[in-house]
């Protein structure tokens, strides 16, 4: 009888990635196939990738020559949004067994089981449909897949409508589709049965949740989840400026459970780069947004996305867009150095800048936002905050325990037998290496 054959899967890319990679080991660990390590010797190699830049896109490459070095004779699949979009050039690569589509990774159990018997009769195997046409949410697996902290990511959204220029998501992902609210309350109940204690709604237009459903909408899915048994915090992903509007103001004005972090991507502070960039605001509304966030709640953190380098971005354009992100204080920003990606509209924009000139831009563009970061976490040195505990972590040969504050502060401390999963009310002392150091001043018992 023939030993099972070992699995191992590898993710790259955003969170949403890298919980339906967890789903995705969770299938086959369903389907009988032993998990193994990446890192070793496997049988089968499945890589969830990304494609949001040229170099994620290199990344997954190199992944790839990883896996085949690991085992040469091992089943190389390869799927997720690089595979989406660029199936024919990923099925060219040496070695590759398998190109599958984002639809398709519910399947891939009976997909590789299939390539298995055929392994040494024809090339690679593309099954990739058009995403397009999709219009239902599409689970992975039965069960959300084991997530090792206590803060557990459910995506309950697929897909974006929105046309922003320098964007391939739409491609790789399709239109926006939602996950019905029965069966998100479902799956949150069962992550929190599980022990985690905060749950991280997540998606690729969070926002845009419920758009394509006869009933239900965000507002209403945020009053279901905080209703459930053990929830202790519920954060919100990536919302679009518009979508922070006043329903989901008096929501959080009502319930502390909801965070106090709000991710709100700019993309750029320069309107005339906005507008090229197709994006649903300017900077006087999204300014606005901010001004009335703060004023409800003055100590919330605002974290955002940019992009520099974008086609026909001047120096002047650059500058007004960092000066515009440093009026904003952001408590962090993720900085994207422009990457091309066929087939979307700035591909073909004139204005190419550079690219170490990109490079520099994004040098400092991240110089101003680790500023931002530093002045936002000193404004919590002396003053308490609450920590969902983590994990035990070493910070210069002392055992610590970590965790993020509500307001999405990592923080660590001494605290001996700390619990994962129970808040400790600490004093910030010190920044440190983009952590605040702090000590306990009372534990707080979560029921």
């Amino acid at each position: 009888m023939n030993e099972p054959k070992s699995f191992a899967v590898y993710t790259l890319g955003c969170k949403v990635n890298q919980e339906e990679g967890a789903e995705l080991a969770a299938l086959f660990r369903q389907a009988g196939y032993p998990e193994g390590d990446f890192a070793g010797p496997c049988d089968i190699y499945i890589i969830n990738t990304c494609t949001v830049t040229h170099m994620a896109d290199r990344k997954s490459r190199q992944v790839m020559r990883r896996a085949k070095k690991n085992n040469p004779e091992a089943l190389l699949i390869i799927t997720g949004c690089y595979a989406q979009t660029s199936a024919a050039e990923i099925a060219a690569i040496e070695g590759v067994d398998l190109v599958a589509g984002v639809a398709e990774r519910a399947f891939l159990p009976q997909l590789a089981a299939q390539k298995l018997r055929e392994k040494n009769g024809g090339g690679p195997r593309i099954e990739v449909s058009d995403i397009k046409t999709s219009a239902v949410f599409q689970t992975i697996s039965d069960f959300p897949g084991q997530q090792p902290r206590v803060r557990a990511y459910l995506k309950v959204e697929d897909g974006c409508d929105q046309s922003c220029a320098y964007c391939i998501v739409p491609r790789a992902r399709g239109p926006v589709r939602s996950l019905p609210p029965r069966q998100a309350l479902s799956r949150a109940a069962a992550l929190l049965e599980a022990g985690h204690r905060e749950i991280v709604l997540s998606g690729i237009h969070v926002g845009a949740y419920g758009q394509d459903l006869p009933e239900g909408d965000l507002p209403g899915l945020i009053r279901g989840l905080l209703a459930l048994p053990g929830l202790l915090r519920l954060r919100l992903s990536s919302l679009e400026p518009q979508q922070v509007n006043e329903e989901l103001l008096c929501l959080m004005r009502a319930e502390e459970k909801i965070c106090r972090h709000l991710h709100i991507p700019l993309q750029s502070g320069c309107d005339r780069t906005l507008a090229a960039m197709n994006r649903s605001t300017d900077s006087a509304r999204y300014a606005g947004i901010i001004e009335e966030l703060r004023r409800d709640f003055p100590d919330i953190a605002v974290t955002t996305d940019m992009i520099v380098g974008f086609p026909g971005e001047s120096e002047e354009d650059f500058a007004a867009s960092r000066a515009f992100a440093e009026e904003m204080a952001f408590a962090g920003i993720h900085v994207f150095p422009f990457s091309v990606r066929k087939g979307t509209a700035a591909a073909a924009l004139p204005g190419r800048v550079p690219t170490p000139l990109i490079r520099q831009r994004a040098a400092l563009l991240s110089q101003s936002a680790q500023k931002l970061t530093a002045a936002y976490a000193a404004r919590f040195i002396g003053r308490p905050l609450r920590v969902l505990a983590e994990q035990t972590v070493e910070r210069s040969g002392q055992k610590l325990c970590f965790g993020h504050s509500d307001n999405y502060l990592g923080v660590v401390f001494a605290q001996e037998n700390a619990a994962r999963g129970e808040v400790y009310e600490v004093v910030g002392k010190k920044w440190q290496n983009g952590e605040i150091f702090a000590c306990v001043v009372g534990g707080i018992k979560v029921e």
